[in-house]
C-alpha cells in the first residue's frame, strides 16, 4: 500500500505498478530526465517513456491531468523529437489525451550552437487528461495585468459556418496567461548558496518552483494526491506541500532524495 507524503527510491514505472492502485491519482506533474542531456548518475537506467504513460493512465481518476515538461536535444544539427513522438505513443496506446500543450518561455544561455542556430528559450508543457475533462480547473491564481484594461472595443467573432458577428465590450483587468507562460530559470529563482532552498542546485536540472505551484492549483484542491514520478530535487512535493495538498515521489537517486527531503524540512 502506497504511503502519501513519501518519495520512494525505486524506478517509477515498477513503484507505480507495485504500489499504486487504479483512478487514485489527482495529478501527475514532472519533467522526465529526457535524451541524457544531463548525467544524473543514472548508471545503466533507461528511461521509458512509453511505459510511464500507460502507468499514469491506470493510476489516474476520471478527470485527472498529467503535466509534463519537456524537451529535445539538439545533436547533429537536428531535434530528437522525443517530446513529439511521446505525445503521439501516449495518444495512440493510452486513456490519455492531450487537453493542451503550452510553452514554457525562459531566458536561453547562448549556447554552444549560438552562431549556427536559433537559441532554445523554450520547453514544452504537455497537459494530458484521462476523460472527458478536468474534475478541477481554475487559473484565477494564474491572471495576469491586462494593458488594455477599461478600454471599450470593438470585436469581431467568427461563427462555425465562416460568417462573423461584431460585439462591443469593455477589457476586464486581468487577462488569462494564454499558452505561451514565462517563468525564471530555477537558478535565478532559487536561494543563494548557504540560505534555504539552496540544496535545490545540486540537481543537475530542475523546474521553477512557481511553475510547479501554478499548476497544482490550476488541477488540484487541498487533500489531492500530486505524483512526481522523476522527483529529482523535490520540487513537486515541496510546492504540494506549501500548497496542502499530498505528494508522492519516486527517484533512482539516493542523493536526490536526500536534498529533496532537506527542502522539505527547511520549507
Amino acid at each position: 500500500m502506497i504511503k502519501l507524503n513519501t518519495i520512494y527510491n525505486m524506478d517509477c514505472v515498477q513503484g507505480m505498478k507495485d504500489l499504486i492502485p487504479d483512478n487514485s491519482i489527482d495529478l501527475a506533474l514532472f519533467s522526465p530526465p529526457y535524451d541524457g542531456i544531463r548525467d544524473y548518475k543514472k548508471g545503466e537506467w533507461i528511461l521509458d517513456l512509453p511505459s510511464v504513460g500507460k502507468e499514469i493512465s491506470r493510476i489516474l481518476k476520471n478527470g485527472g491531468m498529467c503535466v509534463m515538461v519537456i524537451q529535445d536535444q539538439t545533436k547533429d544539427g537536428r531535434k530528437s523529437g522525443t517530446s513529439f513522438r511521446t505525445i503521439s505513443n501516449w495518444l495512440d496506446n493510452t486513456e490519455l489525451g492531450l487537453w493542451e500543450c503550452c510553452i514554457y518561455n525562459r531566458r536561453a544561455a547562448p549556447g554552444a550552437w549560438w552562431k549556427k542556430r536559433f537559441s532554445v528559450d523554450h520547453e514544452y508543457i504537455s497537459i494530458f487528461i484521462k476523460g472527458k475533462r478536468p474534475q478541477y480547473f481554475n487559473k484565477e491564481h494564474m491572471m495576469i495585468d491586462n494593458p488594455s484594461f477599461g478600454i471599450t472595443k470593438k470585436s469581431t467573432y467568427r461563427k462555425t459556418d465562416g460568417t462573423t458577428e461584431n460585439f462591443i465590450h469593455t477589457e476586464n483587468p486581468k487577462m488569462c496567461p494564454g499558452t505561451v507562460l514565462k517563468y525564471k530559470n530555477s537558478s535565478r529563482e532559487t536561494p543563494k548558496a548557504g540560505q534555504i532552498g539552496s540544496f535545490k542546485l545540486q540537481h543537475p536540472a530542475t523546474f521553477p518552483d512557481k511553475l510547479a505551484s501554478d499548476f497544482i492549483q490550476a488541477f488540484t484542491t487541498e487533500n489531492m494526491i500530486v505524483l512526481d514520478p522523476f522527483m529529482g530535487s523535490g520540487t513537486t512535493a515541496r510546492m504540494a506541500k506549501l500548497l496542502n495538498r499530498n505528494y508522492i515521489g519516486f527517484e533512482n537517486i539516493k542523493e536526490y532524495i536526500e536534498i529533496s527531503n532537506q527542502l522539505l524540512t527547511n520549507h
